[in-house]
Order: C-alpha cells, then sequence, then structure tokens
C-alpha cells in the first residue's frame, strides 16, 4: 500500500490533464472559439518553437561544414554574377543598384521560401500532429522561425555590400522593425491557411511554387518599379501586384529612405486581408488537419 498510495495523486493529476471532449461540430462559434484557444496555447509554446526551429536547421545541415552559410555563399555569388551584368554590360549605376539588388535578393529568398515551406507545414509534420496533442500554430510560427534564422544569415550578403559601397543608413532604418514583424505575422497567417489547403490538396505545393517563379519577375526584385511608371499596363502591373507593397516596407527602410504613405496603407491592408482570409480559412479547416495530413 505505501507503493501505490503517492502515485495515486499524480495518476490522478495526469487522467485531469489529457482528458477531452470529442463532439460534434456546432458551428462557427465553436470553430473560432477551438481557433482562438490554438492560437493563444500555441503562443505560450515558444521556447518549444525556437528548439523545434533550430533543430530543423541543425537537421538540414548535419555532416556540413558550413550549415546555413552555404546559402549565405550562394546568395552572395548571384548577387555579384547579376551586378556584374548590369554594371558592366547594361552600364547601370552599380553604387546604387548593387545595395537595392542585395537587399532585394535577400527579401525575396526569405518571402519565397516563407510560403512555399508554409504551404507544407503540416504535411511535413504529419508525425507529431498524428502522435502528440499540439496546438497547430505551433507547425506554422515554427516554418516562421526557422526561415528568420537562415534571413540573419544572409543578413551577411547585405553588410558586406553596404560596407563595400558605403551605404550610410539613416533614421528611417527603424522602421524595418515593425516591417518585419509584419513580415511574421503574414507568414504565420499564410502558413496557417496554405498549410491547412495544401494538406487536403496535395497538387497545391506545385502550384504555389511555380506562382512564385512568376512572381519573381513580374515584381520589381531585380529592376526598379519606377521603369514603368511610363507604361499604363505597366503600372497597373505594380498597382495589383500584392508582393509590391509587401516587399517594399521592408527594403526601403533597409535601404535608408522613407516609406510612401501609399505604399504604407497598401502593405497594411494586404496584410489585413491576408490575416482575415487566414483566420476564416483555419477556423474552418484545422478540426481536419490531422485527417488530412
Amino acid at each position: 500500500m505505501n507503493d501505490t498510495t503517492p502515485a495515486a495523486p499524480a495518476l490522478s493529476t495526469f487522467r485531469k490533464q489529457s482528458h477531452f471532449t470529442l463532439s460534434a461540430d456546432r458551428g462557427w462559434g465553436q470553430r473560432v472559439r477551438l481557433a482562438s484557444t490554438d492560437l493563444v496555447e500555441g503562443a505560450k509554446l515558444w521556447r518549444l518553437i525556437w528548439t523545434l526551429a533550430f533543430y530543423d536547421i541543425k537537421l538540414r545541415y548535419r555532416g556540413s561544414a558550413l550549415g546555413p552559410f552555404w546559402l549565405t555563399i550562394s546568395t552572395g555569388v548571384q548577387v555579384a554574377a547579376m551586378a556584374f551584368l548590369y554594371g558592366v554590360l547594361f552600364r547601370t549605376d552599380i553604387h546604387t543598384y548593387l545595395p537595392y539588388l542585395a537587399i532585394s535578393m535577400v527579401l525575396w529568398t526569405y518571402l519565397n521560401t516563407l510560403i512555399s515551406e508554409g504551404s507544407t507545414c503540416f504535411s511535413q509534420s504529419d508525425t507529431l500532429i498524428k502522435g502528440t496533442r499540439m496546438p497547430f500554430v505551433v507547425h506554422a510560427a515554427r516554418n516562421v522561425v526557422r526561415n528568420t534564422i537562415v534571413l540573419a544569415h544572409n543578413l551577411i550578403v547585405i553588410v558586406v555590400v553596404f560596407a563595400i559601397m558605403d551605404v550610410r543608413q539613416s533614421l528611417y532604418s527603424l522602421l524595418a522593425i515593425p516591417a518585419l514583424a509584419l513580415w511574421m505575422i503574414d507568414a504565420v497567417a499564410i502558413s496557417l491557411l496554405m498549410g491547412a489547403l495544401c494538406a487536403r490538396f496535395r497538387d497545391l505545393p506545385q502550384i504555389i511554387l511555380s506562382v512564385m517563379q512568376i512572381a519573381f519577375f513580374i515584381t520589381p526584385v531585380i529592376w526598379y518599379a519606377k521603369v514603368l511608371n511610363s507604361h499604363p499596363l505597366g503600372k497597373l502591373l505594380i498597382e495589383f501586384n500584392p508582393f509590391y507593397p509587401i516587399l517594399e516596407i521592408l527594403r526601403a527602410p533597409l535601404l535608408g529612405t522613407p516609406i510612401s504613405l501609399q505604399i504604407g496603407l497598401e502593405a497594411v491592408f494586404v496584410s489585413a486581408l491576408l490575416v482575415l482570409l487566414a483566420a476564416v480559412g483555419f477556423a474552418r479547416m484545422r478540426g481536419r488537419v490531422a485527417y488530412w495530413v
């Protein structure tokens, strides 16, 4: 009796903690409540999110001498090659174009990876989802933190380019902090939305990759937006491109230039629309993700 009595309270507590109730779908009120609870409980597990993201990088580059710095080297070589192409062959002012190109390539790589890996954040974590009761937002935030760590490595390219070209920063550069925070909120939202959709429709990740490739060429990444100001159709392409304001609100402060009011409002509108769609979509699909992965 002495050996079993002390274990009784612990066993009772364990049973209370593992208790849950299965019920039928009772409409949008229940869906919104469960989705909100998922977000709140996931935010409390920020240490777990950081640990999972960190070990994702360690496992991905296990056995590599340089680890994620290979991506930094690859980005640096790509920027240098394009700088030679535009600076020497096309006779572009390399002192202004190279910092613009370096920031654009680093940020677009970050954005592209957030979206492409966010679309598979649930299907790639199927073992954890099926075997562990864990908030779904953990898997979405894990994708964002992992790629933000990689972004920190790639910032070395921007620092080197700025040092070589003697680019000076200004107080406008502080606007990069809220802009990056907005990026991360958007990334979590799109991971929740597209992660659930891509878990249901397994062809969507390939479509997303194709769309991002097209978006790279129609978004001012390696070219200036002002090039199309005199072209009516080109101007419409810039105005109705959701990637442009999102990219510009972070790129402009890093270049030490102010953000125009129009770009800021467009970025907030795109982000608000994305968060709204993600909230509705995640609340609707959350209860079925475990069956789809």
